[in-house]
């Protein structure tokens, strides 16, 4: 099934799916569990809209590539251009809407990868790596350093964070990416996923949510 922007009340949004620009390490403790360093600035990388797929109805990972590891973030969709240093209010009038997403990381290909001294496209940008459910209005936050993300699969709550936690806050880091490249509606901004990441597999069941404000069950096959 392909993906398309929309929102919970199932009102498809008009952007085209862009690029999905993301931020790794982004809460400490994460960094601390994979055995990185804490970053000194942002550390970004760019997902293809073409690795965006739904979460709804389920959705399938590689069983051929080694590992494949769930990371749960705050989504962030813009549906207003941003570029050359943006303000604060800015950012804020950009955003269209919120979803807690999964990017997915073949850990196995990565940890070969940063072994060799090489880029992660092979590790991030895999068909299906990045998986979406539907946005909530962005006005349904009154406070985005206060949004929580939790991911339960089969039962057992494996990652719960909030974006208070974040080491660079969410508008703030949007309006650095925006410093460096241009931002277009669109496109989806993840933000770092917290502590708890591990393996997927085929059968697992989850419930991915934004708790207080939006939650969704799915499936992998």
């Amino acid at each position: 099934m392909s993906y398309q922007h929309q929102y919970v009340d199932g009102t498809r949004i008009h952007f085209p799916v862009g690029k999905v620009v993301c931020i790794g390490r982004n809460y400490a403790e994460h960094a601390k569990e994979l055995n990185n360093p804490i970053p000194s600035e942002p550390l970004l990388f760019i997902k293809p809209g073409s690795c965006v797929v739904p979460l709804e109805g389920g959705f399938t990972i590689p069983t051929d590539r080694g590992l494949v590891h769930y990371e749960a973030e705050i989504a962030v969709l813009l549906g207003k251009p941003l570029s050359q240093h943006p303000t604060e209010e800015e950012v804020i009038d950009a955003i269209s809407g919120f979803a807690p997403a999964l990017d997915l990381t073949l850990r196995d290909v990565q940890a070969g990868l940063r072994e060799k001294g090489l880029p992660w496209e092979l590790a991030k940008c895999f068909d299906g790596a990045c998986v979406l459910p539907p946005f909530i209005a962005a006005g349904t936050f009154e406070d985005v350093t206060d949004i929580g993300i939790r991911l339960t699969i089969n039962g057992e709550v494996r990652q719960d964070g909030n974006s208070a936690l974040m080491l660079n806050p969410i508008v703030p880091i949007i309006q650095h990416m925006a410093t460096h490249f241009s931002l277009q509606p669109g496109d989806v901004i993840l933000t770092g996923t917290p502590a708890g990441v591990g393996p997927l597999n085929p059968g697992d069941e989850l419930v991915l949510e934004l708790p207080g404000a939006s939650r969704f069950e799915s499936k992998v096959f």
